[in-house]
């Protein structure tokens, strides 16, 4: 659907007239051009999505079978939309996958956020894998290539050069090896915040220390212990778009 980044088209399933309003204005504040439509039920919903969709809001509100029927009527496309449901804050994953679960957003505010971040679940973003171990990162970037999401991937094999790279180049989301020789993984991550660097950062490790977490989460990063598998990287990847992951494994 996406046509050269040129536009995006977002379809919101909802009853209540006044979260349409929050999306329509929403999707106007954000600097991609992006076609918005709307519908109230699953009928209307699915008949929306059949005419084409990037991005697809589904309201909780909804009936299992409405979500079910706009969900087939997605799946049913040569290149499916991201379907997102919209939730309580909390709430459990529903019996039903979309591909991803978010919190319902409670005024325009939250709902500019929202839509903001998940729009970027079709538009390319640019991931840093920096280890010093070639393998680790060719595993990596194979992962990162199994995804839904389009990426372009650059490599780095030490702390230097990716603070270099992020200077140089702008990155949006790092995975960065803890153990490497010279400039730590904890160190370029502290770096990335003395700089003030928009950059998102998941800190990988295979060292057993129960402590490094909750220090990666001090510098507000996200954790990844090795070994890990294409659903840990989709769940971070979905993390990365304000989203949690429901449906990892769908092409």
């Amino acid at each position: 659907m996406v046509d050269d980044l040129l536009s995006l088209r977002v379809v919101l399933v909802a009853k209540g007239q006044e979260d349409h309003d929050w999306f329509r204005y929403a999707v106007a504040a954000v600097p991609v051009p992006i076609e918005f439509a709307a519908a109230d039920s699953g009928a209307a919903g699915a008949q929306c999505v059949a005419q084409g969709a990037d991005l697809v809001f589904l309201d909780n509100s909804l009936t299992p079978v409405e979500i079910a029927q706009v969900v087939a009527a997605a799946r049913a496309k040569p290149h499916p939309p991201f379907t997102v449901l919209l939730a309580a804050a909390g709430g459990d994953a529903p019996a039903f996958v979309t591909d991803a679960l978010a919190v319902k957003p409670a005024g325009l505010d939250e709902a500019q956020r929202l839509v903001a971040r998940s729009i970027r679940v079709r538009l390319p973003s640019r991931v840093l894998v920096v280890d010093d171990s070639s393998t680790m990162r060719s595993i990596v970037r194979k992962l990162l290539a199994g995804t839904r999401f389009p990426l372009e991937v650059s490599e780095a094999d030490e702390g230097f050069a990716a603070l270099k790279h992020v200077r140089e180049v702008g990155i949006d989301l790092v995975f960065l090896d803890y153990s490497m020789p010279g400039f730590s993984g904890l160190e370029t991550l502290a770096e990335f915040k003395r700089e003030r660097r928009r950059v998102s950062v998941v800190v990988m490790t295979s060292a057993n220390d129960e402590s490094l977490p909750d220090r990666a989460r001090e510098y507000g990063a996200a954790f990844l212990k090795k070994p890990f598998y294409p659903a840990d990287i989709e769940a971070m990847l979905c993390r990365f778009y304000g989203l949690r992951a429901l449906n990892p494994k769908r092409a």
